[in-house]
């Protein structure tokens, strides 16, 4: 009972359970290997599905799974910018059209004169 005491022990990361009576899933090793040449082995259960992607535990890269098939690549979603957006809701004419009258209001508020119209 002496070895089992929960004196002095820190229970949030000790475990008192025993490994007696369990069984263990079988084991195989997986090796990725990275773009700068880095191997890392990792041991997955043979029920489990293997990614075909891992960081690299070296460099922090994207590891491939040695000898497997190429990994699925998921599709880049467009960022739409502030810009996009703002197509999405008027066109060009109507944004020239648009900065002309705020150039306009500007120029009012600051006294100057207005301007002739530039020829293209």
């Amino acid at each position: 009972m002496a070895e089992r005491s929960l004196r002095g022990t820190n229970l949030s990361t000790l475990s008192l359970e025993t490994e007696d009576n369990i069984a263990f899933s079988e084991r195989q090793i997986v090796r990725y290997v990275c773009e700068q040449g880095h191997v890392s082995e990792l041991p997955f259960s043979v029920e489990a599905d293997v990614p075909g992607l891992w960081e690299c535990g070296t460099c922090g890269a994207e590891a491939k799974l040695q000898d497997g098939p190429e990994p699925e690549r998921k599709p880049v979603k467009h960022q739409r910018t502030h810009w996009d957006m703002l197509l999405e809701r008027r066109s060009i004419p109507e944004l020239e059209e648009l900065l002309q009258e705020r150039l306009t209001l500007l120029r009012a508020s600051r006294g100057e004169k207005p301007r002739r119209k530039r020829s293209a």
